[in-house]
């Protein structure tokens, strides 16, 4: 495996990361098929989260994901609303009441 380039100074995006697999004489395809995926796992790591994919692509680099993809990592460690933190939210099934000043 060739070493790899530095990470380009504005950072990594989808473009500088295909570009230094390929200069590597690597493609997403093989990558995939290395890692006993499919292809398409590659492919989608665009535009979703696919961390088994990242981490491949990532390794392959010899980086880590979080320096390719920093809008996705660290991992939350869970995904419920805090009511501690942002206090309760409007319900969408409460009916306003009726505001009487206005009615009168």
């Amino acid at each position: 495996m060739a070493k790899p380039h530095n990470p380009p100074p504005e950072g990594w995006d989808r473009h500088s990361i295909l570009g230094e697999i390929r200069r590597q004489n690597m493609t997403l395809t093989e990558l995939a098929r290395r890692a006993d995926m499919r292809p398409n796992s590659f492919g989608h790591v665009w535009t979703r989260t696919v961390r088994k994919a990242e981490a491949v692509i990532a390794d392959f680099l010899e980086t880590d994901p979080a320096e390719l993809w920093p809008d996705r990592y660290p991992i939350p460690s869970h995904r419920s609303y805090d009511i501690r933190k942002h206090g309760p939210g409007a319900s969408q099934k409460r009916v306003a009441p009726a505001d009487r000043a206005e009615a009168a």
